[in-house]
């Protein structure tokens, strides 16, 4: 099967909704699909990309939950693969961010208590956002996690 076209279009989609440069989409459509671990090298090779760009982007990725290091019995080099719970890894990147944001809301309401009043709305909707968006991602987390278990 040739996975061209559905790895470059992980590259525009993914990318793109992610906020990632098209390698990165590209990147992870490509581990997505390969059955076996890949090199930083044999990745450089397949996505036609610099040995920098591609370690930025691997980088990214494991960042963002989805993707791991490992090692190849066998080969120097270390290999990268798609996390089997990637998903779940993804959303417990999107939740830890929205925690540290969560902080910042919460840093910024003590700190803005001299503030105007129109200030100090502002910071209380901030908290009030990332105070939801953290428990609803929590629960969203919880309840993926049970239903990939299956």
């Amino acid at each position: 099967m040739d996975d061209g076209p559905l790895v470059e279009d992980f590259g525009r989609r993914i990318g793109r909704a992610m906020g990632w440069p098209p390698i990165a989409g590209r990147l992870a459509g490509v581990l997505m699909l390969s059955p076996d671990p890949m090199t930083l090298s044999e990745l450089q090779v397949r996505l036609g990309a610099s040995k920098g760009s591609t370690s930025e982007m691997t980088r990214l990725l494991i960042a963002n939950g989805t993707v791991e290091r490992v090692k190849v019995p066998g080969v120097r080099q270390a290999g990268y693969v798609w996390r089997d719970d990637a998903w779940s890894g993804c959303l417990q990147h999107q939740l830890t961010q929205t925690e540290q944001l969560l902080e910042l809301a919460r840093t910024a309401l003590e700190q803005g208590v001299d503030m105007p009043e129109a200030q100090q709305a502002r910071l209380r909707d901030m908290y009030t956002y990332y105070d939801f968006m953290v428990r609803q991602l929590r629960c969203l987390l919880d309840e993926y996690r049970q239903l990939a278990r299956g």
